[in-house]
């Protein structure tokens, strides 16, 4: 991969070997951002996978304590009629089934969550191509397969986020905008562990192989991560 005079510049004297404390590290990532825009702090967790389990299948969700940004996240919402106006009264973007289904096939998905019932999951399960390799097929491990439809809307238009472990074990999660306290930074990368821990069924000390945090553009550090 080309790299551009900004990288280059930034990565000149840096020491990729070098671990830093998660405190360090936060503070030394603010200084390796040169997006013109406030860049998101992203960390990416290397996980020591249980023989039992397939990479792909460790998904999960979080709700970061710290605000993470102000997007405005859109939400599309498969039920059954009845269930139709709770869906729009927590703040669903796009509420249906069949027409909603259709519009998906035609056009794509156009929202950054779905959230289904369990009685309607046959019926999506022919978006499979759709919303599978965008990670928005409705799933019971991170909390979008539920009858409670108005909460589900409400945690993730409050910045709950879901994750996924991709197929070589890593971990990748936006935790924050870097204008953020760095305090509030490493609350929300607390939470974003022990979330993945849970997710894996071990402590984190047991699976995170390497950890390395890094800005939206911007190098990477490694992490010598511990609470």
């Amino acid at each position: 991969m080309k790299r551009g005079k900004k990288y280059k510049k930034l990565t000149q004297n840096l020491d990729k070997s070098t671990s830093y404390t998660l405190s360090e590290g936060i503070k030394k990532v603010k200084t390796l951002s040169y997006t013109k825009f406030p860049g998101t702090l992203e960390i990416h967790v290397d996980i020591k996978v249980p023989k039992d389990k397939d990479p792909k299948s460790l998904k999960g969700a979080v709700s970061l304590p710290n605000t993470t940004s102000t997007k405005d996240v859109k939400i599309a919402v498969f039920c059954t009629p009845d269930k139709e106006a709770e869906a729009r009264n927590a703040g669903a973007d796009f509420v249906g089934l069949d027409s909603l289904i259709k519009e998906i096939k035609e056009n794509g998905p156009h929202f950054d969550v779905a959230i289904a019932t369990p009685s309607v999951m046959p019926k999506i399960a022919v978006l499979g191509k759709e919303l599978g390799p965008k990670g928005l097929m409705p799933n019971p491990k991170n909390g979008t397969v539920t009858e409670n439809i108005s909460a589900v809307v409400s945690e993730y238009k409050k910045g709950k986020q879901t994750f996924a472990c991709d197929a070589s074990g890593v971990v990748h999660m936006g935790v924050g905008s870097l204008e953020m306290d760095d305090e509030k930074l490493e609350e929300n990368i607390h939470a974003a562990i022990s979330a993945i821990a849970e997710t894996v069924g071990k402590p984190y000390d047991q699976i995170i192989q390497r950890m390395h945090i890094c800005p939206t553009m911007g190098p990477s550090i490694k992490i010598n991560y511990s609470k």
